[in-house]
């Protein structure tokens, strides 16, 4: 930090330090044995699973490791414990992983295991042939909703975040609306435009809704390109932006929609000459004309395309052989 004076480690504090890593590093190491060694004799004991706590605490990532946990639970407790106890072990789980995503939010092996959890739980009081829905199932699905929330407030893009909500929502006893959670992508978007996740997430929903009739196609794909012309606008080089923007366009079919947008597009690229994406856009854009309504476009079109790949070479060499190859298709 600026203006804090450096303080200059002694020989002797180097040298504790260094000791005292190479004493977690040992430790470390002689945990690993013995876990292993347990795992090969397929000890399913509490004492197997305590081992387990401790290796995990310090590499989440040791997949092997949480396997074996799983099995020692699935092999070793649970056949011992009632119901109320297996709902009591997996609620102690969830604990262990939410503590553990705080320190590791984007690893992968920590939400598989939240997965597995949800998966095991027994039936709960009042439950029915219709699924449990006024049982611990819906209470646990209901939690977990509430804590992936709270890990995308605090990295509104991790990937497994968005990943685990998918599953949550596709896994509610009691099926949450789609138009709600449209809203809350809407909310995140909003409060940062770059964020791929969630416009992936949209497209997702979307597709569901347009499919099923849910939502007026044409009045809400109007305001899906007003959404993403305010994020264009708002930040030019946010190639997530960009790639939802194409995702609503499609295959080109509509000309009317593909002739509007370019004019949306080269209004930008005016105030923001450099802005690649851009380029790119128009690019691709004019292409899906030529290739749909070749008919309706003259020779020209082509020119502009490769008046914009000559100056994309120019702004981005590292993909020049991307833009030749991408002339010679026209």
């Amino acid at each position: 930090m600026h203006g804090v004076r450096r303080v200059r480690q002694t020989a002797e504090a180097l040298a504790a330090k260094k000791l005292r890593e190479q004493s977690k590093i040992t430790e470390y190491l002689a945990l690993n044995e013995e876990v292993l060694s347990k795992k090969a004799s397929d000890d399913w004991s509490r004492e197997a699973y305590d081992l387990t706590t401790r290796v995990l605490q310090i590499n989440p990532e040791f997949y092997t490791v949480w396997n074996y946990r799983r099995n020692i639970l699935l092999h070793g407790i649970f056949p011992k414990c009632s119901p109320t106890e297996i709902n009591d072990l997996l609620t102690e789980e969830l604990s262990m992983t939410t503590a553990a995503l705080k320190m590791h939010p984007k690893v992968y092996w920590i939400w598989n295991h939240r997965r597995w959890c949800l998966e095991n739980v027994p039936d709960g009081p009042g439950t029915d042939t219709e699924g449990d829905i006024n049982g611990w199932r819906k209470s646990y699905w209901d939690k977990e909703l509430f804590v992936d929330e709270k890990m995308l407030d605090a990295d509104a893009r991790n990937f497994h975040a968005w990943s685990y909500r998918r599953y949550i929502l596709a896994g509610m006893p009691v099926a949450k609306p789609e138009t709600a959670e449209l809203a809350y992508t809407t909310r995140k978007i909003e409060s940062n435009f770059s964020n791929f996740s969630a416009w992936h997430q949209r497209t997702k929903i979307l597709s569901s809704l347009w499919g099923s009739g849910r939502l007026d196609y044409s009045k809400s794909k109007e305001e899906e390109f007003e959404l993403v012309r305010n994020a264009m606008y708002t930040d030019p080089n946010d190639q997530s932006v960009w790639m939802y923007h194409r995702w609503l366009i499609g295959d080109g079919e509509d000309k009317e929609v593909l002739d509007r947008e370019i004019i949306v597009i080269q209004e930008l690229l005016d105030e923001q000459p450099d802005s690649k994406w851009c380029m790119e856009s128009l690019v691709h854009y004019k292409r899906l004309l030529l290739q749909r309504h070749s008919s309706l476009v003259d020779a020209e079109v082509a020119n502009d395309c490769r008046r914009l790949l000559d100056e994309l070479r120019g702004l981005d060499p590292a993909r020049r052989r991307r833009y030749e190859d991408i002339e010679k298709r026209l």
